[in-house]
């Protein structure tokens, strides 16, 4: 199965592209590239739609496939285009935009507690949790206060690429024990959060961000749940 060309690692802000079907799978469809995130480390894949001259297919849920490919699954009853078909591809931007606002959160959260290691993770559209490796947290209030310090102070947002061995020099890039950077690609993608001279947060990431915390809008941690002896979950919302 061929890789597709991952359109969204370059640009976040991408909505629609053309392509090109490659092959229509039964758990979806391949195209030679795509603007659609595929479902991974947390994060839920892009919905949308692909249309071509002789039809329009939903998109339920891009996921990942073998060897870098990525599978748009369509929706029960859908048809799929045929293949060598030329189709645009677009996403649910409101949906998409809102895990962007999410995970660039998650990434707030891991700076405000620096050299503790995050051990799980949901985004979602209304809500969304961080676990970390934290046997006594501070109060929510207490979070909820850094974080929307952090985003009034609008840090930008962007990313370079390394080299996996360049991350092997450097394994405290890695804030997270349950999920680990891809590899096998030769490259991974750093999210950095405020300057390349003074990061607020940098850690390796291949999701969709925003592009500066600004962006993200007001945030409230509702909840704090302990999850075992260490573990302690932590509960926000975007409230707007």
């Amino acid at each position: 199965m061929p890789a597709t060309e991952q359109l969204f690692a370059e640009d976040s802000y991408l909505r629609d592209c053309t392509a090109r079907v490659i092959a229509v799978e039964e758990k979806g469809v391949l195209l030679d590239c795509t603007v659609m995130y595929a479902r991974s480390g947390g994060q839920p894949g892009d919905a949308g739609t692909i249309t071509w001259d002789a039809g329009e297919a939903a998109v339920a849920e891009a996921i990942k496939g073998e060897e870098g490919a990525i599978l748009h699954g369509l929706v029960p009853g859908a048809t799929p285009p045929p293949v060598g078909a030329e189709v645009r591809v677009a996403i649910d931007w409101a949906r998409r935009h809102r895990h962007m606002r999410m995970h660039t959160t998650m990434h707030l959260l891991c700076s405000v507690l620096p050299g503790i290691y995050a051990t799980g993770n949901q985004i979602g559209v209304d809500k969304s949790r961080l676990d970390f490796d934290l046997p006594e947290p501070p109060a929510k209030e207490w979070f909820s206060e850094k974080l929307n310090a952090l985003v009034a102070a609008d840090h930008p947002v962007g990313f370079t690429w390394i080299t996996e061995a360049e991350l092997e020099a450097n394994p405290t890039l890695v804030r997270t024990l349950s999920v680990q950077p891809p590899k096998g690609a030769g490259r991974v993608r750093l999210v950095r959060i405020g300057t390349e001279a003074a990061p607020v947060d940098l850690q390796p990431c291949g999701g969709t961000h925003v592009r500066s915390t600004g962006e993200i809008g007001r945030v409230e941690v509702t909840k704090l749940e302990s999850k075992g002896r260490q573990n302690r979950r932590i509960h926000f919302v975007l409230p707007e």
